[in-house]
């Protein structure tokens, strides 16, 4: 297998994990968002999924939840080597968290035109002068990431109709 197969195939692994934390989401009613943050070593260290409704906190967004979760376990703030995986592509909040953590790589599966910032809305990282820049990837498993989003929005416009 090619390096460049190899890459994708890790990719995918990685985010169908963020889509089990996704789907735990929307089994509690959240947007169903999931993210796992992984190690140099390819090991899970975090994981998270939106938990907004549920504990009524508009930080609790799956990254920052995963990105908690990791730093926790590390017992350092400064995530370096690791990769953020999302199912959808990452808020403005996020991708501050991102920088401060100090995550190396963001995968993230479906755009996200109404709040996304690598690249939808527009690119932060493009902004000259931060002290942290993350190597972004795109598309991964896109439609299957973006897919559950709509049902889980279909399903709620549906039930209040």
């Amino acid at each position: 297998m090619s390096q460049m197969n190899e890459e994708k195939a890790r990719h995918e692994t990685f985010m169908r994990a963020s889509i089990r934390c996704a789907k735990r989401a929307a089994a509690w009613g959240e947007v169903p968002i999931g993210a796992v943050v992984v190690n140099a070593r390819g090991e899970i260290v975090g994981e998270g999924f939106n938990l907004r409704e549920h504990l009524s906190d508009p930080t609790a967004h799956a990254e920052l939840i995963a990105l908690r979760a990791a730093t926790h376990r590390s017992g350092d703030w400064r995530l370096y080597g690791c990769t953020l995986y999302v199912t959808v592509e990452p808020c403005l909040m996020c991708a501050g968290a991102i920088v401060q953590s100090r995550i190396e790589r963001v995968v993230f599966g479906a755009d996200s035109p109404k709040s996304g910032v690598l690249g939808s809305l527009s690119n932060v990282y493009a902004i000259q002068g931060m002290n942290h820049y993350p190597h972004v990837t795109a598309g991964i498993l896109a439609e299957e990431c973006g897919t559950i989003v709509e049902q889980f929005f279909s399903r709620r416009r549906n039930a209040e109709a």
